[in-house]
């Protein structure tokens, strides 16, 4: 990996990605604050989608944004006033969130990557490790997605965690 600079995949379903692409914001785990600790400024974070909604059986596969942690701040959002298209969750909905700085992207399928990347090469079960909501990666495999995605991350645009320009 590039000095401290780390990289992540953050698993939720595609209307979330989607959402938090809008909002410039990083959520997992169903809004916990702990997963949200360990990346840092500065590091790459990727979106996957295992379906389309939340509680949806249609499924995606597909890589839907990327982008870097734009700095160590995490706080909590109060749904019922900061994003009313998540009402359904009813009032009072107050999960933690860290800002990031997307890319453009286009989505892009797991499905043909599944052998290129070392996350998921030669393992039957390759979603497995998923379902912790937040996985480190490799930089390799942070490198390979955005190209399938067609991005250009600026990692560079953000200070590190260490408080030093790149």
């Amino acid at each position: 990996m590039s000095g401290d600079r780390r990289y992540w995949l953050a698993v939720v379903s595609a209307d979330h990605a989607r959402r938090g692409r809008e909002l410039g914001i990083l959520q997992v785990c169903h809004g916990k604050g702990g997963p949200l600790k360990r990346p840092r400024a500065g590091d790459g974070v990727v979106y996957y989608s295992p379906t389309v909604a939340v509680g949806g059986k249609e499924r995606l596969q597909a890589f839907t944004s990327i982008g870097v942690v734009a700095d160590e701040r995490i706080y909590q959002a109060d749904i019922s006033q900061a994003d009313i298209s998540q009402a359904d969750l009813g009032g009072g909905f107050r999960p933690f969130r860290r800002d990031v700085t997307f890319a453009a992207a286009n989505e892009a399928s797991i499905l043909p990557l599944l052998d290129e990347l070392e996350l998921t090469r030669g393992k039957r079960n390759w979603g497995y490790p998923f379902r912790f909501g937040l996985l480190e990666i490799t930089q390799r495999d942070f490198d390979a997605i955005s190209a399938a995605m067609g991005a250009r991350v600026m990692l560079d645009s953000v200070a590190r965690h260490s408080g030093a320009p790149l």
